[in-house]
């Protein structure tokens, strides 16, 4: 047998974790609280299938999740399936295909996904991602609510020093129709976009033979960043941009107002070259960063009409993060050392087995001692520990 084999059969997958029980005591804790916020908020929680037919899993989101996405072939019909890397496409399908309503429909989620490549603070390919969509409302409170229950899962899970960095994306896809660019230069300056990278961004225009004013605002795009006053600015350097243009340094105006008056204290950041999800955002983006830690800690946008492909085109506004990621990067977790159990004695007494139950049926931990184990109560988490007293079983603290 092959030695190598054997000491690496335990090995798990590079970006694949498991969690031991203080972990998942913390996961569990804090997953409760978010669905139980999110519910309070009116949002109904989804059970998407980790498992889809690969073109429905894709549909609507353009090559944005396509690379990170697991593909297998169904051995029952032969068509290819994807596990699934993002549960937003999942819930616009259940939005328009299966609720069918013509009222706001709210849907939150919490569940593992799967990705070909590491992401997030620890490199994981699997995370546990939380989120909410509200489909069926155009305004610019949907997106102002979403951003809102972004904030409070933050808050929930206990990450601090948050700041808030917002762009639209239709900026970037007017002025690009302006120039009449195709689809591979729209992708290749999209690309030196994302890194700033002016001199390239000269190049492809010079490429593409873009002159003009719209070169200027092609150019200047990736130093439209700053604080709340950089809209003015950018007003005055995108002014001979078309409508979609304007209509959306009008959006962010009215976002950013209204983020000031429910959180005057969040730094607020404004990047108008920034655009994550490009390939099925429609509008504003967003995302949380925190001090310390240079990538986006929750993200999430406008994205109306993707549900169109499954038969009814819906405004869509929703936000997702990874939990493990908020769990690394939190200030205050739950204590899962916290010892609030009970010790039952070994034994197969009637009575013992009846005060065993009737406790646990008043949401008391009791762990029940196996004959001739090891260790002190104290070992598994027990406080306190039943006996009998007389003829009756009490639970009394160990002292």
């Amino acid at each position: 047998m092959n030695t190598g084999t054997q000491q690496n059969r335990w090995v798990l997958p590079d970006g694949i974790e498991e969690l031991l029980p203080d972990q998942s005591v913390i996961l569990e804790t804090l997953r409760r609280a978010l669905l139980d916020s999110y519910s309070r908020w009116g949002y109904e929680q989804i059970m998407p299938p980790f498992l889809e037919f690969l073109e429905s899993l894709l549909t609507g989101t353009g090559h944005d999740l396509d690379l990170s996405t697991f593909r297998v072939t169904d051995p029952v019909t032969g068509r290819q399936m994807g596990l699934r890397s993002d549960m937003t496409p999942q819930a616009a399908r259940i939005d328009a295909h299966i609720m069918k309503s013509d009222l706001p429909v709210r849907l939150c989620y919490l569940g593992t996904v799967l990705r070909t490549t590491p992401q997030g603070f620890s490199g994981s390919r699997a995370p546990i991602q939380a989120g909410c969509e509200l489909f069926g409302h155009a305004g610019m409170e949907s997106v102002l609510e979403v951003i809102e229950l972004m904030m409070e899962t933050l808050r929930i899970t206990g990450v601090r020093d948050v700041y808030l960095d917002l762009g639209h994306v239709m900026i970037f896809r007017s002025l690009v129709a302006q120039a009449g660019l195709d689809a591979d230069a729209e992708m290749g300056l999209f690309d030196a976009m994302q890194r700033k990278a002016n001199p390239e961004i000269g190049e492809l225009l010079d490429e593409q033979q873009i002159g003009g004013a719209v070169r200027d605002m092609l150019t200047i795009l990736p130093e439209l960043n700053g604080n709340a006053d950089i809209l003015e600015k950018a007003r005055t350097a995108l002014s001979e941009a078309p409508d979609p243009v304007q209509a959306a340094l009008t959006e962010l105006s009215q976002l950013v107002n209204l983020l000031q008056r429910d959180y005057p204290d969040l730094p607020v950041h404004i990047d108008l070259a920034e655009l994550r999800g490009y390939q099925y955002h429609s509008g504003i983006v967003f995302a949380a960063f925190t001090t310390g830690y240079g990538e986006e800690i929750a993200r999430g946008g406008r994205y109306d009409g993707i549900g169109e492909v499954f038969g009814r085109s819906r405004p869509a506004t929703g936000f997702s993060a990874d939990l493990s990621t908020l769990m690394d990067l939190s200030a205050s977790l739950p204590d899962a050392t916290d010892m609030n159990s009970i010790m039952a004695p070994a034994g197969d007494d009637a009575d013992l087995r009846t005060a065993i139950k009737n406790l646990r049926a008043e949401g008391e931990r009791v762990v029940h001692a196996l004959p001739g184990q090891s260790g002190v109560p104290k070992d598994f988490g027990c406080n306190r520990e039943l006996v009998k007293q007389g003829s009756d079983w009490t639970v009394r603290d160990i002292i």
